[in-house]
C-alpha cells in the first residue's frame, strides 16, 4: 500500500461535475489533488507539481489529452509518471486506441466510485517500462 499523504494526483477534466466527483472520491481517501481544466493548464500543473499520477480526459479545450500525453512523455522527467485516460470515449476500440497512444491505463466515464480508489492505487503502484 502506498503512503497516500505523499501522493499527488493531477486530475485533468473540463467538466466540473465529473472533476468534482473524482476529486471528492480521492481526497476522502487521503490523496493530495491538483486540478486542471484544459490541456494547457495540465502541462503547467504537471511541471509545477510533478504528480505521482495523472488522470487525463481525452476531450479537452485548447490541447486535447492525446497531445498532452505526447508532450509529457517526450520529456524524461514525466516518463515514469502513469498517465491514465479518464474519458467518456467508451466506444469499441477507444480503450485500445488510448493504450496504443501511450496511456498506461483507461478508466471510462461515468466512473464507478466504488472502484476508482482501487484503480488509482493499482496505477500508483505499477512499474512503467
Amino acid at each position: 500500500m502506498t503512503d497516500k499523504s505523499q501522493q499527488t494526483i493531477l486530475i485533468v477534466e473540463d467538466n466540473q461535475d465529473s472533476r468534482d466527483l473524482v476529486v471528492k472520491v480521492l481526497r476522502v481517501r487521503g490523496y493530495r489533488i491538483v486540478e486542471a481544466v484544459d490541456g494547457e493548464e495540465a502541462l503547467q500543473k504537471a511541471a509545477a507539481e510533478h504528480p505521482a499520477l495523472i488522470l487525463l480526459d481525452i476531450s479537452l479545450p485548447k490541447i486535447d489529452g492525446y497531445e498532452v500525453l505526447r508532450r509529457l512523455k517526450a520529456l524524461d522527467e514525466y516518463r515514469d509518471i502513469p498517465i491514465i485516460a479518464l474519458t467518456a470515449h467508451a466506444m469499441k476500440g477507444d480503450r485500445e486506441m488510448a493504450l496504443t497512444a501511450g496511456f498506461q491505463g483507461y478508466i471510462p466515464k461515468p466512473i464507478t466510485i466504488r472502484e476508482l480508489p482501487a484503480q488509482v492505487e493499482a496505477f500508483l503502484t505499477m512499474t512503467i517500462i
